[in-house]
Protein backbone atom coordinates (compact mmCIF):
# COMPACT_ATOMS: atom_id res chain seq x y z
CA UNK A 1 0.00 0.00 0.00
CA UNK A 2 1.13 3.73 -1.08
CA UNK A 3 1.84 5.69 1.97
CA UNK A 4 1.13 8.89 0.20
CA UNK A 5 3.58 10.64 2.29
CA UNK A 6 5.09 12.36 -0.42
CA UNK A 7 1.99 13.81 -2.12
CA UNK A 8 1.38 15.06 1.22
CA UNK A 9 4.36 16.83 1.08
CA UNK A 10 3.81 18.29 -2.52
CA UNK A 11 0.51 19.39 -1.66
CA UNK A 12 1.87 21.86 1.24
CA UNK A 13 4.19 23.05 -1.64
CA UNK A 14 0.77 23.95 -3.80
CA UNK A 15 -0.87 25.25 -0.69
CA UNK A 16 2.09 27.80 -0.03
CA UNK A 17 1.88 28.66 -3.90
CA UNK A 18 -1.65 29.49 -4.18
CA UNK A 19 -1.90 31.08 -0.14
CA UNK A 20 0.93 33.88 -1.65
CA UNK A 21 -1.31 33.92 -4.97
CA UNK A 22 -4.43 34.69 -3.40
CA UNK A 23 -3.30 36.50 -0.05
CA UNK A 24 -1.76 39.18 -2.95
CA UNK A 25 -5.11 39.98 -4.32
CA UNK A 26 -7.41 39.77 -0.88
CA UNK A 27 -8.79 42.71 -0.19
CA UNK A 28 -7.93 44.66 -3.56
CA UNK A 29 -9.48 47.51 -4.55
CA UNK A 30 -8.95 47.07 -8.29
CA UNK A 31 -10.05 42.63 -8.33
CA UNK A 32 -12.24 41.23 -10.97
CA UNK A 33 -14.94 39.65 -10.29
CA UNK A 34 -17.30 38.01 -12.54
CA UNK A 35 -20.64 36.01 -12.61
CA UNK A 36 -20.51 31.89 -14.01
CA UNK A 37 -23.02 30.18 -15.44
CA UNK A 38 -24.48 28.66 -12.22
CA UNK A 39 -24.38 32.48 -10.99
CA UNK A 40 -22.02 32.25 -8.23
CA UNK A 41 -18.99 34.74 -8.43
CA UNK A 42 -15.21 33.40 -9.27
CA UNK A 43 -12.56 36.06 -9.41
CA UNK A 44 -9.20 36.35 -11.23
CA UNK A 45 -7.78 34.63 -7.95
CA UNK A 46 -10.01 31.89 -7.93
CA UNK A 47 -8.51 31.76 -11.74
CA UNK A 48 -4.54 32.19 -11.23
CA UNK A 49 -4.38 29.68 -7.87
CA UNK A 50 -5.95 26.98 -9.59
CA UNK A 51 -3.58 27.71 -12.83
CA UNK A 52 -0.62 28.13 -10.47
CA UNK A 53 -1.96 24.68 -9.12
CA UNK A 54 -2.12 23.23 -12.35
CA UNK A 55 1.28 23.95 -13.35
CA UNK A 56 3.18 22.57 -10.37
CA UNK A 57 1.42 19.35 -11.13
CA UNK A 58 2.01 19.22 -14.37
CA UNK A 59 5.58 19.24 -13.30
CA UNK A 60 5.78 17.54 -10.29
CA UNK A 61 2.87 14.68 -11.16
CA UNK A 62 2.45 14.79 -15.06
CA UNK A 63 0.59 11.49 -15.18
CA UNK A 64 -1.82 12.36 -13.05
CA UNK A 65 -5.12 14.12 -13.56
CA UNK A 66 -6.63 16.82 -12.05
CA UNK A 67 -10.10 18.24 -11.66
CA UNK A 68 -10.61 21.83 -10.56
CA UNK A 69 -13.21 24.09 -9.81
CA UNK A 70 -12.29 26.19 -12.89
CA UNK A 71 -10.95 24.48 -15.77
CA UNK A 72 -12.74 20.95 -15.56
CA UNK A 73 -10.73 17.69 -15.47
CA UNK A 74 -7.58 17.59 -17.95
CA UNK A 75 -5.90 14.00 -17.75
CA UNK A 76 -6.38 10.44 -17.13
CA UNK A 77 -5.73 7.41 -14.95
CA UNK A 78 -5.89 6.09 -11.60
CA UNK A 79 -4.91 9.28 -9.31
CA UNK A 80 -7.01 12.57 -9.54
CA UNK A 81 -5.97 15.60 -8.02
CA UNK A 82 -8.87 17.73 -6.62
CA UNK A 83 -8.64 21.34 -6.79
CA UNK A 84 -11.11 24.24 -5.22
CA UNK A 85 -8.92 27.42 -5.42
CA UNK A 86 -10.77 29.33 -3.51
CA UNK A 87 -13.63 27.46 -1.41
CA UNK A 88 -15.71 30.47 0.28
CA UNK A 89 -15.64 33.06 -2.65
CA UNK A 90 -18.15 35.35 -1.99
CA UNK A 91 -16.32 35.71 1.22
CA UNK A 92 -13.08 36.62 -0.78
CA UNK A 93 -14.68 39.14 -3.05
CA UNK A 94 -16.37 41.10 0.65
CA UNK A 95 -12.89 40.76 2.25
CA UNK A 96 -14.27 38.46 4.58
CA UNK A 97 -11.15 36.20 5.90
CA UNK A 98 -12.96 32.76 5.81
CA UNK A 99 -12.19 30.88 2.75
CA UNK A 100 -9.50 28.04 1.81
CA UNK A 101 -7.71 26.38 -0.72
CA UNK A 102 -8.52 22.88 -1.25
CA UNK A 103 -6.50 20.37 -2.53
CA UNK A 104 -7.21 16.67 -2.19
CA UNK A 105 -5.63 13.45 -3.73
CA UNK A 106 -8.05 10.84 -5.13
CA UNK A 107 -6.88 7.25 -6.07
CA UNK A 108 -9.52 5.03 -7.88
CA UNK A 109 -10.75 2.14 -6.55
CA UNK A 110 -13.61 -0.55 -6.08
CA UNK A 111 -16.19 2.15 -5.53
CA UNK A 112 -14.76 4.42 -7.64
CA UNK A 113 -12.56 7.58 -6.87
CA UNK A 114 -11.72 7.85 -2.84
CA UNK A 115 -9.94 10.45 -1.61
CA UNK A 116 -6.60 9.61 0.26
CA UNK A 117 -5.01 12.95 0.82
CA UNK A 118 -6.71 16.18 1.57
CA UNK A 119 -5.13 19.60 2.47
CA UNK A 120 -7.07 22.62 3.44
CA UNK A 121 -4.90 26.09 3.67
CA UNK A 122 -6.67 28.85 5.37
CA UNK A 123 -4.32 31.69 4.87
CA UNK A 124 -6.28 34.90 5.98
CA UNK A 125 -6.84 33.11 9.25
CA UNK A 126 -3.57 32.14 9.49
CA UNK A 127 -4.84 28.18 9.79
CA UNK A 128 -3.49 24.94 8.02
CA UNK A 129 -4.98 21.06 8.19
CA UNK A 130 -3.99 17.76 6.27
CA UNK A 131 -4.75 14.25 6.88
CA UNK A 132 -3.04 11.26 4.65
CA UNK A 133 -5.08 8.09 4.61
CA UNK A 134 -4.35 5.93 7.73
CA UNK A 135 -1.92 8.45 9.02
CA UNK A 136 -4.41 10.66 11.13
CA UNK A 137 -4.97 14.37 10.99
CA UNK A 138 -3.12 16.69 11.87
CA UNK A 139 -3.08 21.24 12.29
CA UNK A 140 -0.28 23.12 12.37
CA UNK A 141 1.88 25.81 10.51
CA UNK A 142 3.68 23.15 8.44
CA UNK A 143 4.84 19.52 8.73
CA UNK A 144 7.16 19.60 11.23
CA UNK A 145 5.10 22.20 13.32
CA UNK A 146 2.05 20.02 13.92
CA UNK A 147 -0.97 18.83 16.16
CA UNK A 148 -2.89 15.44 16.05
CA UNK A 149 -6.25 16.34 15.06
CA UNK A 150 -9.48 14.47 16.96
CA UNK A 151 -13.17 14.76 17.14
CA UNK A 152 -15.46 15.61 20.26
CA UNK A 153 -16.78 12.60 22.37
CA UNK A 154 -20.01 14.34 22.67
CA UNK A 155 -23.02 11.47 22.58
CA UNK A 156 -26.28 13.70 22.80
CA UNK A 157 -27.89 15.83 20.50
CA UNK A 158 -28.83 18.14 23.36
CA UNK A 159 -24.99 19.04 24.27
CA UNK A 160 -23.81 19.02 20.76
CA UNK A 161 -22.67 21.75 18.55
CA UNK A 162 -23.64 22.45 14.95
CA UNK A 163 -22.37 24.47 12.39
CA UNK A 164 -24.14 25.00 8.92
CA UNK A 165 -23.98 27.26 5.51
CA UNK A 166 -27.10 28.95 4.88
CA UNK A 167 -30.51 28.21 5.36
CA UNK A 168 -31.32 28.84 1.52
CA UNK A 169 -30.23 25.44 0.55
CA UNK A 170 -32.24 23.78 2.90
CA UNK A 171 -35.53 25.28 2.06
CA UNK A 172 -35.10 25.18 -1.87
CA UNK A 173 -34.92 20.73 -1.28
CA UNK A 174 -37.80 21.00 0.98
CA UNK A 175 -35.64 19.72 4.13
CA UNK A 176 -35.98 22.84 6.18
CA UNK A 177 -38.65 21.49 8.66
CA UNK A 178 -35.99 18.91 9.71
CA UNK A 179 -33.32 21.14 9.65
CA UNK A 180 -35.15 23.51 12.07
CA UNK A 181 -36.24 20.68 14.11
CA UNK A 182 -32.40 19.50 14.51
CA UNK A 183 -31.76 23.56 15.66
CA UNK A 184 -34.23 23.25 18.27
CA UNK A 185 -32.36 20.02 19.41
CA UNK A 186 -28.98 20.82 20.08
CA UNK A 187 -27.04 23.23 22.10
CA UNK A 188 -25.87 25.46 19.84
CA UNK A 189 -26.13 26.18 16.07
CA UNK A 190 -23.53 29.18 14.08
CA UNK A 191 -23.37 29.67 10.06
CA UNK A 192 -19.67 29.53 9.84
CA UNK A 193 -20.50 28.31 6.30
CA UNK A 194 -17.73 26.67 3.53
CA UNK A 195 -14.88 24.19 4.78
CA UNK A 196 -14.55 25.89 8.45
CA UNK A 197 -17.33 23.72 9.72
CA UNK A 198 -15.85 20.45 8.86
CA UNK A 199 -12.21 21.37 10.30
CA UNK A 200 -13.52 22.70 13.44
CA UNK A 201 -15.98 18.73 13.40
CA UNK A 202 -12.19 17.34 12.71
CA UNK A 203 -10.62 19.17 15.83
CA UNK A 204 -13.30 18.81 17.77
CA UNK A 205 -14.81 21.89 18.70
CA UNK A 206 -18.36 21.49 16.79
CA UNK A 207 -19.80 18.21 16.60
CA UNK A 208 -21.86 18.10 13.55
CA UNK A 209 -22.16 19.70 10.37
CA UNK A 210 -23.98 19.55 6.72
CA UNK A 211 -24.54 21.11 3.91
CA UNK A 212 -27.20 20.41 1.52
CA UNK A 213 -25.29 20.80 -2.26
CA UNK A 214 -22.16 20.56 -2.67
CA UNK A 215 -19.70 19.79 -5.60
CA UNK A 216 -16.50 16.68 -5.33
CA UNK A 217 -14.26 19.99 -5.37
CA UNK A 218 -16.03 21.10 -1.56
CA UNK A 219 -15.74 18.15 -0.10
CA UNK A 220 -12.68 15.68 -1.11
CA UNK A 221 -10.21 17.16 1.05
CA UNK A 222 -12.76 17.80 3.99
CA UNK A 223 -13.80 13.72 4.02
CA UNK A 224 -10.34 12.31 4.41
CA UNK A 225 -9.48 15.06 7.09
CA UNK A 226 -12.66 14.18 8.68
CA UNK A 227 -12.37 10.32 8.45
CA UNK A 228 -8.98 10.55 9.52
CA UNK A 229 -9.84 12.86 13.06
CA UNK A 230 -11.94 10.12 13.83
CA UNK A 231 -15.34 11.35 12.63
CA UNK A 232 -17.59 10.39 9.70
CA UNK A 233 -18.30 12.12 6.41
CA UNK A 234 -20.84 10.73 4.02
CA UNK A 235 -23.69 12.24 2.15
CA UNK A 236 -27.14 13.01 3.50
CA UNK A 237 -28.28 9.46 1.76
CA UNK A 238 -25.72 8.09 4.70
CA UNK A 239 -23.24 7.19 1.38
CA UNK A 240 -19.54 7.46 2.95
CA UNK A 241 -17.16 9.64 1.00
CA UNK A 242 -17.51 12.86 -1.09
CA UNK A 243 -19.84 11.56 -3.42
CA UNK A 244 -23.31 12.34 -2.62
CA UNK A 245 -23.61 16.07 -4.23
CA UNK A 246 -24.68 17.27 -0.67
CA UNK A 247 -22.31 16.22 3.01
CA UNK A 248 -22.91 15.65 6.57
CA UNK A 249 -20.15 15.60 8.91
CA UNK A 250 -19.85 14.45 12.74
CA UNK A 251 -17.85 13.23 15.51
CA UNK A 252 -19.35 9.65 14.53
CA UNK A 253 -21.52 9.30 17.47
CA UNK A 254 -24.24 11.52 16.54
CA UNK A 255 -24.22 10.63 12.85
CA UNK A 256 -27.04 8.77 12.36
CA UNK A 257 -29.71 11.39 14.45
CA UNK A 258 -27.92 13.98 12.34
CA UNK A 259 -29.43 12.30 9.26
CA UNK A 260 -32.54 11.37 11.02
CA UNK A 261 -33.32 14.77 11.58
CA UNK A 262 -32.36 15.86 7.95
CA UNK A 263 -34.05 13.35 6.49
CA UNK A 264 -37.21 12.62 8.52
CA UNK A 265 -39.46 15.07 6.06
CA UNK A 266 -37.87 15.06 3.19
Amino acid sequence: MPDYLDDLRLAHVLADAADAATMDRFKALDLKVETKPDMTPVSEADKAAEELIRGHLARARPRDSVQGEEFGTTGAGTRRWVIDPIDGTKNYVRGVPVWATLIALMEAGEGGYQPVVGLVSAPALGRRWWAVQDHGAFTGRSLTSASRLQVSQVSTLSDASFAYSSLSGWEEQGRLDGFLDLTREVWRTRAYGDFWPYMMVAEGSVDICAEPELSLWDMAANAVIVTEAGGTFTGLDGRHGPHSGNAAASNGRLHDELLGYLNQRY
